[in-house]
C-alpha cells in the first residue's frame, strides 16, 4: 500500500470541500488531465466522476466513484484507468481548527495483476501521491488565502 501525508493550515471543512470539488483534480493530482462528467449525486456512495488521465495525445478515458464517504471525515473511491489500473484510494481528514492532517492511502484492487507489480508501483505511486498532496496545498491555501510556504508538510 503507498501511503503519505500532509499537515496543512486549514480547516478540515476547506480540505473536504476541495477532494469532493473534482473539478480542481486536474490541478492537484498528477496524471489527471481532464473531467468529462459528474454523476448529480456526487458524492454519494455509489455515485462517479468521468475522466481522462495521461498526458499528450496519450489519454485514457475512465471513472473513478464512491465507496464510501463520511463528510469532513473521509472519501473512499474506486479508482480505475483501464486496462492498466484500478486501485481503491482513501483521503482520511484529522484536525481542529485551522489545521488539518490528509491522508491518503492507494492500495491495487485484488487483481493478480497488481498484486505482482504491486512491489514497483507502490514506490512509484508513493512518490506521485506525495507530490499530488504538494499541489493540493495551493488549491487549499487558495481557497484560505494562506501563504502555502509556511505550510509544513509531513
Amino acid at each position: 500500500m503507498a501511503y503519505t501525508s500532509i499537515e496543512l493550515n486549514a480547516p478540515v471543512d476547506v480540505v473536504h470541500d476541495v477532494l469532493v470539488d473534482v473539478h480542481t483534480y486536474p490541478r492537484w493530482l498528477i496524471g489527471a488531465s481532464e473531467i468529462r462528467d459528474v454523476d448529480r449525486t456526487w458524492p454519494a456512495p455509489g455515485s462517479c466522476f468521468h475522466h481522462r488521465v495521461g498526458v499528450g495525445p496519450l489519454k485514457l478515458s475512465d471513472d473513478s466513484c464512491v465507496l464510501e464517504h463520511e463528510p469532513a471525515r473521509m472519501l473512499k473511491l474506486a479508482v480505475r484507468v483501464r486496462p492498466f489500473l484500478s486501485a481503491v484510494v482513501t483521503f482520511r481528514l484529522v484536525g481542529e481548527r485551522q489545521r488539518c492532517v490528509l491522508t491518503w492511502e492507494e492500495e491495487p484492487a485484488l487483481r493478480l495483476i497488481g498484486n505482482l507489480v504491486r512491489p514497483l508501483l507502490d514506490p512509484l505511486t508513493h512518490v506521485r501521491n506525495h507530490r499530488s498532496l504538494q499541489r493540493i496545498s495551493a488549491v487549499v491555501a487558495e481557497r484560505t488565502g494562506v501563504d502555502r510556504s509556511r505550510v509544513p508538510s509531513v
